[in-house]
């Protein structure tokens, strides 16, 4: 496919992971967190397993439709007016502290450049599409759950953003545009997880941001940049 200008200019694509990318911790373990602070699921239970969860998914080892079932059930029981209620909250409490002015100022270089920007991330939708709008960041690729008359069912919808999963969303939200990864001149992956390594060797500019001791091993082995955000 033809590259894509923009005032005479070759238009780049920049990617960005969110938790512990972007943000200085992870969305999807602090909404847990989060409504078991609010008394919304049990302490002894659900902070048990959120822990355990996201342990394996720092190791590589998580099972992502067991994580999805345990994430997205809480959503089936309560209306969407009461989770965007809660949802303002966490924002408040829990998101706006890791929005770190470095990350900030990333997202805001790749905007004032031109370049297309995207959040790709595991976490579903729900969570994170308020997330990517105080990042100023137009598209999100992330997990999306099931919808049935506005309200969610629990489950998953389609391909889970996860590993492989990805890079498989991120080529079909190309594809739906006319677009491949041959459209853009630069493109940027920026990432902070082993479980990014996937989308991260799909792009010419792979970055490592504070990157787990899996990742970092591997950039330094492939020659890759190293940044910190924090």
């Amino acid at each position: 496919m033809q590259a894509l200008f923009f005032e005479g200019k070759i238009v780049n694509l920049a990617l960005f992971d969110l938790d512990n990318t972007l943000l200085s911790g992870d969305s999807d373990f602090e909404w847990s967190q989060f409504l078991v602070e609010q008394g919304v699921l049990e302490r002894e239970l659900f902070e048990a397993k959120n822990l355990a969860f996201y342990e394996q998914y720092k190791a590589g080892t998580l099972n992502i439709a067991e994580f999805l079932d345990f994430q997205l059930k809480p959503l089936s029981r309560h209306s969407r007016k009461v989770l965007d209620d809660w949802h303002a909250e966490f924002m408040r409490r829990k998101v706006r502290p890791m929005m770190g002015a470095q990350a900030r100022e990333l997202v805001d270089k790749h905007r004032t450049a031109g370049d297309v920007c995207v959040i790709v991330t595991a976490t579903n939708s729900f969570v994170t599409a308020p997330i990517a709008r105080e990042f100023g960041v137009e598209h999100l690729i992330a997990t999306d759950p099931e919808e049935l008359n506005g309200e969610f069912t629990g489950r998953v919808a389609g391909v889970p953003s996860f590993r492989e999963g990805k890079v498989l969303r991120m080529e079909s939200w190309l594809k739906e545009r006319g677009w491949d990864w041959g459209s853009f001149g630069e493109t940027w992956f920026y990432s902070d997880s082993l479980n990014d390594l996937p989308l991260l060797a799909k792009v010419k500019q792979p970055v490592a941001v504070d990157p787990d001791a899996t990742l970092r091993a591997h950039a330094e082995k492939q020659g890759w940049a190293v940044i910190s955000l924090r």
